[in-house]
């Protein structure tokens, strides 16, 4: 506050010499009234404030320790090599997937081939005539059909 030829300038109002008093009192008493509360919830505040930053903190701390330690002990750790699996039984799998598909669905075009497919794969023509003259019956404008089946019959 400054005063100048009686009167009295708060921030940017300037109050007459008259008025002083009134001002002082009312000032005062805004601040007895409000100081207290305001105080009281400024302190929760900070209080919550600091409790979230300190939590924070913590959770972003234990991540980052997580990660790393976990990056650490899986360089340590040797991977299981894959298990060799030959190709006969790969094979053999395929047979049975398609066997299986044609069980419920006898005339699947799909099934029809990749069962033919695998059966010449793994040099088995008998088994791979019965799929084509299937496949032959089914689309008779396929002429690779009727090739795959003379080959097979051919080599039996």
């Amino acid at each position: 506050m400054r005063s100048n030829l009686g009167n009295l300038e708060i921030g940017a109002l300037r109050v007459p010499g008259k008025q002083r008093g009134q001002e002082l009192a009312m000032e005062s008493t805004q601040k007895k009234s409000s100081a207290r509360p305001v105080h009281r919830s400024d302190r929760i505040k900070q209080i919550f404030a600091l409790v979230s930053m300190v939590s924070f903190g913590g959770s972003a701390i234990f991540g980052i320790f997580s990660l790393f330690s976990s990056g650490l002990s899986s360089q340590h750790q040797q991977k299981p090599a894959p298990v060799a699996v030959s190709q006969e039984s790969l094979l053999a799998a395929q047979e049975r997937g398609y066997k299986t598909v044609l069980q419920r669905e006898p005339q699947n075009q799909t099934a029809l081939e990749g069962l033919a497919n695998v059966r010449l794969q793994m040099n088995n023509q008998v088994g791979a005539i019965e799929p084509l003259e299937k496949l032959v019956k089914l689309y008779p404008g396929r002429s690779d059909y009727k090739e795959l089946l003379g080959q097979a019959k051919g080599k039996k």
